[in-house]
């Protein structure tokens, strides 16, 4: 199978929000931006030679409206399946975010107040349900998608044979972007200590890189200093308590 080729589809932006492109034997597309954003993340890949009746597939990384609120449309416009985490199942089907959102820090707070979060996106129901690791061979790549909840329960990257680790907010770039190449954690998690584990399971694979929903691909080596920090943070706060977390 030939390699994979990861290309930035940016949705708001030059990285504040990205979708992905990936190509293979086959195209696949990864997340779906905004609601209302189908058409414009449509261009963009027809921009690069692809006739969207090629698209396999279509991955959601999770249940944020920022990913997910166009999949509906998209699916409309090219025929493609979409696959989802089963436990972002919720999502999907009401088509809105689980709420409150549970903040990681300043920008997270802020964000929080932002009516475009709280919208409710064109509900969709997934053709491919994902309840674990699942090759993409049959959709013409050489890639797996694999769960790494913590963000949301229904989280998933997907990692080509390459080593490329398409991320979604599993880690994202500070700033929402705009402090490229520094990793830091998007603005919300529902459980930043399982997060944290999915982001270690996944360098643990020694990817190439990480492309992330927010932000310019970052460089495995600084991630993992940031995650080794990340753990020393968070420690004292989880012994003391004062970690919150979505229980559902």
């Amino acid at each position: 199978m030939p390699r994979t080729k990861v290309v930035p589809i940016p949705v708001m932006g030059r990285h504040s929000i990205n979708a992905y492109l990936l190509l293979g034997r086959r195209p696949v597309v990864v997340d779906a931006g905004t609601p209302g954003s189908g058409r414009r993340i449509l261009d963009r890949i027809t921009a690069h030679g692809v006739d969207p009746a090629d698209i396999s597939l279509i991955v959601i990384t999770h249940g944020h409206i920022d990913h997910f609120g166009s999949a509906a449309e998209l699916h409309r416009l090219t025929g493609a399946p979409v696959a989802g985490h089963i436990a972002d199942l919720g999502p999907y089907r009401s088509g809105r975010a689980r709420e409150p959102y549970l903040p990681t820090g300043p920008m997270g707070r802020l964000l929080a107040r932002n009516k475009n979060l709280h919208v409710r996106a064109e509900p969709f129901e997934p053709g491919v349900l994902i309840r674990g690791e699942t090759s993409l061979e049959d959709f013409g790549l050489a890639a797996r998608i694999m769960p790494t909840p913590g963000h949301t329960a229904g989280s998933v990257s997907v990692l080509t044979d390459d080593g490329d680790l398409v991320a979604g907010d599993l880690i994202a770039n500070s700033f929402m972007g705009l402090v490229p190449g520094k990793p830091a954690n998007p603005p919300f998690h529902d459980d930043p200590r399982q997060n944290l584990t999915s982001l270690r399971q996944m360098l643990a694979l020694n990817p190439t890189a990480l492309h992330v929903g927010h932000g310019t691909p970052l460089d495995p080596g600084r991630v993992r200093q940031w995650a080794d920090r990340e753990h020393h943070r968070l420690a004292p706060l989880e012994a003391a308590g004062r970690l919150t977390t979505r229980s559902e």
